[in-house]
């Protein structure tokens, strides 16, 4: 039988979500599977993936073909350099404690550019919400700048019409004690 490791689309759409499963070649892409090794969600940034490390190399060792989105996603977490370590320490090539040891390296370097990515993420946001912040800053300053004017306006005429009714006042008196 000959098996590949494949995904099942999950979720509602325009949100997909995958299940990493092992199934027989034949067997539709939704259908029935052999074993689920992990799940994929590319709806996050970056993408999550929950794998069952050991699972997967097992099926990798024993013959399970990958697709092509697959081997990306197992090549990304690691399980593919893992199998060709493994390979090289049966041909010889070098001992199971150097494999490990540039195993290890890898996962360092992949875990740290992991964060890389989240951090610059996390700094863009950052970034956006202080340039909209100072956005709204101006906005309400230029508001506050036109109130003023309004109200300054609206005093000066209030002041401009009392004085006219002030000099129309002195006007009136004496016109009245000269009768």
């Amino acid at each position: 039988m000959a098996t590949r490791i494949r995904l099942q689309r999950h979720g509602r759409k325009g949100y997909a979500f995958y299940q990493i499963v092992v199934a027989d070649s034949r067997a539709p892409r939704d259908g029935k599977f052999i074993e689920r090794i992990g799940s994929y969600n590319p709806n996050t940034n970056p993408a999550t993936v929950d794998l069952k490390f050991d699972r997967a190399l097992y099926w990798l060792q024993v013959g399970a073909q990958p697709t092509d989105t697959a081997r990306n996603i197992l090549s990304r977490e690691g399980v593919c350099l893992k199998k060709h370590l493994l390979e090289g320490v049966k041909k010889g090539a070098f001992d199971e404690a150097a494999a490990e040891t540039k195993f290890n390296a890898w996962k360092e370097k992949k875990i740290a550019s992991l964060e890389a990515i989240k951090n610059k993420g996390a700094e863009a946001a950052k970034a956006v919400k202080a340039a909209r912040l100072e956005a709204e800053k101006e906005v309400n300053k230029a508001k506050a700048e036109a109130v003023a004017q309004k109200k300054a306006e609206k005093a000066a005429a209030e002041a401009a019409a009392k004085q006219a009714e002030e000099a129309a006042a002195t006007e009136e008196a004496p016109a009245e004690s000269a009768e």
